[in-house]
């Protein structure tokens, strides 16, 4: 067996939106690796990063999404292809697909003209309302970073669950009026707040996993925001990488794309 390795360099040309990704497991391992440190490259030279994120940012983002998306929905090929990447990368993609995996098999299809989504606050700004959520409350940043990730891909989806659960943290309002500290649900900094509040009063830190069973009753939900995570704390970038992607919505004509460039 022989892993790939990458040497570093200079970044490659961005990827195009729809740039094709190969299903061979040797060239879709030598994909991942290569975009994999192109985009922790562009997130190293995107600065401030108080300011949107660069193009080449967002399309290695999007690109590297793609290819985990792929992954998902073909375990065989996810197998294969992680036998080639260095091993370090390869746990991290397994965190990931089996973090996909459980969350896509809660989500129901809904239309897409259901859906609302808008621009997220700026990734400095996020940061900071989870340190000062974990300053009061105890909570750990990269918990409440994965919920916010896994709840509105940070704040990018803006409906309301099919349940009413409502905001960037997918407070149902009855536990908001409880746990939202009197602000304002669709705030990001108090619906993050609330979330600390109400995960803090449900057990966590001490019980973080039955905490988040309380917050969403789903064995699968919580093994995913653990992983999440635990990759987000990990390494700082990929809390980069991930606020980078983008929201797709399961209809039932199949994935789709509603954030994120080249659309109408």
């Amino acid at each position: 067996m022989c892993v790939l390795l990458i040497a570093g360099g200079a970044a490659a040309a961005p990827p195009r939106v729809n740039a094709p990704i190969p299903t061979h497991p040797e060239s879709l391992a030598h994909t991942l690796v290569q975009t994999t440190a192109d985009l922790e490259q562009a997130i190293g030279d995107w600065s401030p990063k108080s300011t949107a994120a660069p193009q080449l940012v967002v399309l290695q983002a999007l690109y590297q999404q793609r290819i985990y998306r792929l992954l998902t929905r073909d375990s065989r090929l996810a197998t294969r292809t992680f036998a080639l990447v260095p091993k370090d990368l390869a746990k991290v993609g397994r965190d990931l697909l089996a973090a996909q995996r459980e969350l896509y098999r809660l989500t129901p299809p809904i239309g897409v003209q259901a859906i609302r989504v808008a621009r997220a606050r700026p990734a400095t700004e996020l940061l900071s309302y989870y340190r000062e959520a974990q300053d009061r409350f105890k909570i750990p940043w990269n918990v409440l970073a994965a919920v916010n990730f896994v709840e509105t891909k940070f704040g990018k989806l803006r409906s309301a669950s099919a349940a009413g659960a409502q905001g960037p943290m997918q407070f149902m309002p009855a536990t908001w009026r409880r746990y939202g500290l009197g602000g304002d649900v669709q705030d990001a900094h108090d619906a993050i707040l609330g979330a600390a509040n109400y995960l803090r009063a449900s057990g966590a830190p001490l019980d973080l996993r039955n905490a988040l069973h309380h917050y969403n009753p789903s064995i699968a939900y919580v093994d995913a925001i653990v992983r999440y995570a635990r990759r987000i704390g990990a390494d700082r970038t990929m809390f980069y990488a991930l606020y980078n992607w983008q929201v797709f919505v399961k209809t039932p004509r199949g994935d789709r794309r509603v954030t994120g460039p080249g659309l109408p």
